[in-house]
């Protein structure tokens, strides 16, 4: 089995049975909440065969580490993943986010973050903060 050789460098025991009885999928799904998919998987009911998580962070492997992708100011300020300027507009950028309220266009620091600028398509807000 290929799995078993990448990972123990000799061939896989018989009692493992064959190839095809294994689907290892590596690429993990990522589908919004409340999305068009995650509500067609609910009415199909497939959701019975499926299992949920929230995730708690995501994380990059670059120079050989596994590094965490900052996702408040505090993290983008230690983050090795960035220098100094994309530190300081990450930080921003969170920010922005903390200080945003829905009904209050002195927050919205002048743009229209509903309407897309390039194609002009309606936008939900899906920005979920954590307290």
């Amino acid at each position: 089995m290929q799995l078993y050789k990448k990972f123990r460098d000799a061939p896989a025991p018989d009692n493992l049975g064959r190839d095809r009885d294994y689907a290892v999928d590596l690429i993990p799904k990522f589908i919004l909440a409340s999305g068009t998919f995650t509500r067609m998987l609910v009415h199909t009911d497939v959701v019975r065969y499926l299992e949920f998580k929230q995730i708690a962070g995501s994380y990059v492997y670059r120079d050989g580490r596994i590094n965490k992708v900052p996702s408040n100011e505090s993290e983008a300020l230690r983050s090795s993943l960035m220098g100094l300027f994309e530190k300081r507009r990450a930080r921003s950028f969170f920010m922005f986010l903390q200080n945003w309220k829905d009904n209050d266009p002195t927050t919205h620091q002048g743009g229209h973050w509903r309407v897309h600028l390039v194609t002009g398509v309606e936008l939900t807000p899906i920005i979920l903060l954590q307290a």
